[in-house]
């Protein structure tokens, strides 16, 4: 046999596409040939592979291999081509049945020795294969957890190639790692976060918090520093409803392509608060990077809440004359309008979601109680900060200082409860 097929996924953003890596065997000089593609870490993956055969007792020193990525039009980004690659290599070679081989998903890096590593955007690289049709995928065991969120598709996690020769080797229509789990996990407990019930006071704040999620808006907080307003902000997280099932894939698939552990939730899982630091850059917010596109913080917030504290003081450079500078609302606002983030990078266009809540927070003087460096607040999300995936109505309100502070009453988490059945009537018109 001197040719091999397998498969796997390359992805832009968080949409998948099924690739056929292909091995071809010829004589003639000694060599190792990559085309469709690749980038830095995937243009590797020859030196990877010719070393973990090598550890299961098949040298490729003497061997000449042309591999093949297709469809070659589709940038190639990361290590997790390293298993398929050696695969297709072992099916031409003839040391696991070509055609078992030719409709399984690999996704892995390959170390020295022969383990099969962790890879990034495991999650989004199964969704894709399930909705390619294709009916097994081999992970890597540290991913097997993220990998079995997806019931349509059989799982098969591995931790070391020779372990997956053996496999294959077994014989039967069925690739032999035991029996393939493909019921979906029960939702995962998760620790008591911070909930609105708690907070001492803030009246306003906390009606304005209570509007905003009940109706879909967006939210201003402003305030004298230390008056609470990242700390009402971070708990208008526990008011919202709760994430679907699906919703909780779309947040466990970004976090899947940052190398974030992805825990195995259901319908329970509590929409993502993201509180990026005023120094953060564009790029940091929206998403961007060389090569493979890395999401932003407005993605990281999908179907949850993104809270831009003091954002404006790195972004008000052009009103400075600095021409380096920009404005961050705008291009958060026209994400946040077509519900997506698309960044052009690499010859792709990577999609990521982008539907958060947007709040932002800013400091006022404790004296005078009006915005410092002479700030109108009706500027500073009016218009901009709400899209039409949620109310264009912007609802303001005021953190007061420690002095105007006041103890809980018992009414609190009754409060609390009913902006919660108003979140749910939200979300079901």
């Amino acid at each position: 046999m001197t040719f091999g097929r397998t498969r796997s996924v390359a992805l832009e953003g968080l949409v998948g596409t099924v690739v056929d890596v292909e091995a071809h065997r010829s004589g003639g000089l000694p060599a190792f040939m990559l085309g469709g593609l690749p980038d830095a870490a995937c243009a590797q993956s020859p030196n990877r592979v010719k070393a973990a055969t090598a550890s299961i007792g098949r040298s490729l020193a003497q061997e000449r291999f042309t591999v093949n990525l297709s469809p070659a039009s589709i940038p190639k980004n990361g290590s997790g081509f390293d298993l398929p690659i050696a695969v297709a290599v072992l099916a031409a070679l003839g040391l696991v049945p070509a055609p078992r081989v030719r409709e399984v998903v690999h996704l892995g890096e390959l170390g020295l020795d022969g383990t099969i590593r962790a890879v990034r955007g495991v999650l989004p690289a199964v969704l894709a294969a399930a909705r390619a049709g294709c009916r097994d995928v081999v992970v890597p065991v540290a991913n097997a957890a993220e990998a079995r969120l997806v019931p349509e598709i059989a799982v098969h996690a591995v931790d070391h190639l020779h372990d997956l020769v053996t496999a294959y080797g077994d014989g039967g229509d069925r690739l032999a790692l035991g029996v393939p789990d493909t019921a979906p996990r029960p939702a995962t407990p998760q620790a008591p976060g911070p909930d609105l019930a708690d907070v001492a006071g803030q009246p306003e704040a906390r009606t304005a918090l209570e509007l905003a999620a009940a109706g879909g808006h967006h939210l201003f907080l402003l305030g004298p520093p230390g008056s609470g307003k990242t700390m009402l902000a971070e708990r208008l997280v526990s008011i919202l409803p709760r994430l679907t099932r699906e919703q909780s894939i779309d947040v466990l698939a970004v976090k899947s392509l940052l190398g974030l552990e992805a825990a195995e939730v259901g319908v329970e899982f509590v929409p993502p608060f993201i509180a990026p630091h005023h120094s953060a850059t564009q790029a940091a917010i929206i998403g961007g990077g060389s090569g493979a596109v890395r999401p932003g913080s407005i993605s990281q917030a999908h179907h949850g809440v993104l809270f831009l504290n003091n954002a404006r003081l790195q972004w008000c450079h052009e009103e400075r004359g600095d021409a380096s500078g920009g404005h961050l609302l705008p291009p958060v606002a026209g994400h946040g309008e077509d519900r997506g983030c698309r960044r052009a990078a690499g010859g792709g266009l990577p999609s990521f979601g982008a539907r958060p809540w947007l709040g932002r927070g800013r400091g006022c003087s404790r004296q005078r109680g009006f915005c410092q460096q002479g700030e109108n607040p009706s500027r500073m999300g009016a218009g901009t900060g709400a899209g039409r995936g949620r109310s264009r109505r912007r609802h303001r309100g005021m953190a007061h200082g420690p002095h105007h502070a006041h103890h809980a009453g018992p009414g609190t988490a009754h409060h609390a409860r009913g902006a919660q059945r108003c979140c749910y009537r939200y979300r079901d018109r």
